[in-house]
């Protein structure tokens, strides 16, 4: 077999035990591409009118939500830029509950109390990342085909790339006015290789929460030297907690005085007694690569460094930065609406792959099959003919003596 023909049965056989995962994974991320802007249009109680007043602090916001969910756990308070609605968030890994309440800032009242976890987009979510099923199962799986779907996407390229010149002119372009299996063949390699340059960047974004070996080569390739891993730091518990104002409340206040311009500001509530209190404040809503993370110890108020990438952005090296932005990258929000319909696109052509690919393979199949059920009638009716126009034998007359 030529090396071509290796390549083409590698593709045909990947593509055939991983297309349905990767047809799942590119739709959820389609439909995932757009979420908050169709969130903002949907959901009315994202946005508050701006009033010329302080907003509450996140020990009030707090208060108020824990009362219409008593007994759950708060992850934190998170202020959204002016005109955006206040969220407190609750959330148990162990529990599997995960719930916003909605606020309005100025004034404390609720908005919405919701259950994340029966929100559209996380289920989409869920399906994007585990297909539905456990983690433990599903997230293998999920990580597992996009790596083979990496591998098919090289070798597609190496079966699309032409011989010749002549060649060429048809590799870039659908020849619309062919039969229907020709226009099916044209759209898998042409789109395909349109899509395959922006689909290799979304599947290797991808890889990066698959596997951790992965994630640890490409940070180490890109020069990083932190962890990867987030370790919590530790407040000091034998020191006495500051009297007066919730801690809470003063370190808000500090990151906003410090942060005048940020869009983000979210306060994480401590766990447990040695945990610190977390802060993350983002310039830019839009993205996530930019946020500074900080830590504080949750009695003496006294910032607590760190030794993984998620700490302050101005102390994050260039692998630092690139790790950070991977979720943006992901979805294209890098590049802003742009990018965004640029990542929706190509997710769409990726969800088509295993669609036109498999109409290829059966088209050849039944054809090959055809052929196979046409054969015997071809070799009946030959043998007929060869018999009907056969030379007869001509036999030497006997003469009378």
């Amino acid at each position: 077999m030529t090396f071509k023909k290796v390549i083409g049965k590698l593709h045909l056989w990947l593509g055939l035990t991983s297309g349905l995962v990767v047809f799942i994974i590119a739709v959820t991320g389609c439909i995932y591409a757009f979420q908050v802007e169709i969130q903002d249009m949907t959901q009315p109680y994202r946005f508050v009118e701006i009033q010329d007043k302080a907003v509450l602090p996140p020990s009030q916001l707090k208060a108020i939500a824990e009362y219409e969910l008593p007994g759950k756990k708060i992850h934190a308070v998170l202020y959204d830029k002016p005109g955006k609605s206040a969220q407190v968030i609750f959330y148990s890994f162990e529990s599997e509950y995960y719930y916003f309440v909605y606020l309005n800032p100025y004034t404390g009242e609720v908005l919405k109390v919701k259950d994340e976890n029966a929100d559209f987009f996380r289920i989409v979510l869920m399906g994007h990342f585990y297909l539905w099923l456990p983690p433990s199962i599903g997230q293998p799986v999920v990580a597992s085909a996009t790596l083979i779907f990496v591998a098919m996407l090289i070798s597609g390229i190496i079966l699309w790339w032409p011989k010749n010149q002549a060649a060429a002119k048809q590799r870039f372009s659908i020849k619309w006015s062919a039969r229907w299996r020709r226009k099916n063949y044209d759209l898998h390699n042409v789109l395909g290789f349109y899509a395959t340059w922006i689909a290799i960047i979304l599947a290797t974004t991808g890889l990066v929460w698959g596997f951790q070996w992965f994630a640890k080569g490409f940070y180490t390739l890109a020069g990083g030297e932190k962890s990867l891993l987030y370790i919590e730091p530790t407040s000091d518990t034998a020191a006495i907690a500051q009297a007066g104002m919730p801690a809470i409340d003063r370190i808000w206040l500090q990151m906003k005085s410090q942060h005048p311009e940020a869009e983000i500001l979210e306060v994480h509530i401590p766990e447990t007694k040695t945990s610190p209190i977390a802060v993350t404040v983002n310039a830019d809503a839009r993205t996530y690569w930019q946020s500074d993370y900080r830590f504080f110890d949750q009695y003496t108020l006294k910032e607590l460094s760190v030794d993984h990438i998620y700490g302050r952005l101005g102390d994050a090296a260039g692998a630092d930065k690139l790790l950070r932005m991977n979720y943006d990258i992901h979805v294209g929000a890098i590049l802003g609406l742009p990018g965004k319909i640029l990542a929706f696109m190509a997710s769409l052509l990726c969800a088509s792959l295993p669609v036109t690919g498999v109409c290829i393979w059966w088209g050849r199949r039944k054809k090959q099959a055809d052929e196979l059920d046409e054969e015997p009638q071809r070799e009946k009716k030959t043998h007929r003919s060869s018999v009907a126009f056969a030379k007869p034998v001509i036999r030497p007359r006997r003469e009378k003596v």
